[in-house]
């Protein structure tokens, strides 16, 4: 089976990994001898609730989620926490600031300012999303109900290497494309959302983690299934929740767990990523779109300066076996996403061939 698959750099829905389901195809007609397949199952049954509550356990013990807050599981991915997010925080003032530093944090930023005085603290966009502001270059409001940032931007290939210092406003942060890489201080967030469908598991649902004192102020016209404290009141079942989703999350945190947690990914993370960029850094054909300092270890973007090339190489890498290489139209070029599941041995080949695509193309 293992020797059947192709190496997967899309930037989401990515690869998950091959024992997680080898796991799920295992037990997909049969779970534990119910003799049905989680996806057959009622969200109220027995047998659900305990992987329910197994998955929202491991998942704080992996993160060490605080007391303080609540780990939600809500449908609609990341996107649908552009419009939640500020639905429930913005009513303090009406006011909250927003760090554009991408094309996922511009679009939270565009849907934001239908509900509120949305400020503009930093962006990037006038070099094209190639770096992340430092912090005195934020414009942040002492009156904000709250900041968003994004902590790793997929389309252009940045990454936060700190933490915002917000001065006591609540910081709302979505990490889509970098959570259980490393380890997180979750007491420093009043909000991290992050879409499942690249380090944790098949699309469908985002995970909200939430300083409780914070539900329970949302604005009067926001939907019941947007609304956080309904949610934390019904422990995420306030309707029919992703179950199956759940169930593949839950395989995917035990999987984490053999990788020697949060710890032992983030040092995964830094090879795989030292692996591309060293060959960046030397290469005469292939140059990176992100400056330095500001390099995703998440999404490797980079390009020849030759459309018609980058191409090429595209498509030689296809016929390989390393697919959706292809970058975001908005950057063009070549965007490696290699996340938690991507073996160390995936981007060692990698670099091989683009090696050798330099040494033909030169």
């Amino acid at each position: 089976m293992a020797n059947e698959r192709i190496y997967n750099f899309s930037a989401g829905p990515s690869m998950l990994p091959l024992s997680v389901l080898e796991t799920a195809a295992a037990e997909m007609t049969n779970y534990h001898g119910s003799g049905m397949s989680v996806t057959e199952m009622s969200h109220r049954s027995k047998v659900f609730q305990d992987i329910f509550d197994t998955t929202k356990a491991d998942l704080k013990r992996i993160l060490n989620v605080p007391d303080t807050h609540e780990v939600l599981f809500m449908q609609g991915g990341a996107t649908f926490q552009f419009a939640a997010a500020p639905l429930n925080l913005i009513g303090k003032t009406g006011k909250a600031d927003y760090i554009v530093t991408g094309n996922f944090a511009n679009n939270a930023y565009k849907e934001a300012k239908k509900y509120g005085e949305i400020s503009l603290a930093a962006s990037s966009a006038d070099r094209n999303h190639c770096y992340i502001p430092k912090q005195e270059e934020l414009k942040l409001n002492a009156d904000a109900s709250y900041v968003y940032y994004c902590a790793n931007n997929t389309v252009f290939g940045t990454e936060w290497k700190y933490v915002p210092e917000t001065n006591g406003v609540p910081l709302v942060c979505d990490m889509s494309s970098n959570i259980l890489s490393k380890p997180v201080d979750v007491s420093k967030y009043g909000i991290i959302f992050a879409g499942v469908q690249k380090n944790m598991a098949p699309a469908g649902m985002a995970v909200v983690i939430i300083d409780k004192a914070l539900a329970g102020h949302e604005l009067p016209y926001t939907p019941l299934i947007m609304n956080y404290q309904t949610m934390i009141e019904k422990d995420s079942m306030y309707n029919t929740p992703p179950c199956y989703t759940i169930y593949m999350l839950g395989l995917v945190l035990k999987w984490l767990d053999t990788m020697g947690g949060l710890t032992g990914m983030e040092k995964v993370k830094a090879e795989r990523a030292k692996l591309l960029y060293d060959y960046l850094e030397e290469s005469k054909l292939f140059k990176p779109h992100a400056d330095k300092e500001a390099r995703s270890d998440m999404n490797v973007t980079f390009r020849t300066g030759d459309e018609d090339l980058d191409a090429k190489f595209v498509k030689e890498a296809t016929a390989q076996g390393f697919v959706n290489l292809k970058g975001h139209r908005s950057v063009g070029g070549m965007r490696a996403s290699i996340y938690n599941a991507m073996p160390v041995e995936g981007v060692q080949k990698l670099v091989a061939f683009m090696k050798n695509f330099e040494a033909a193309n030169a």
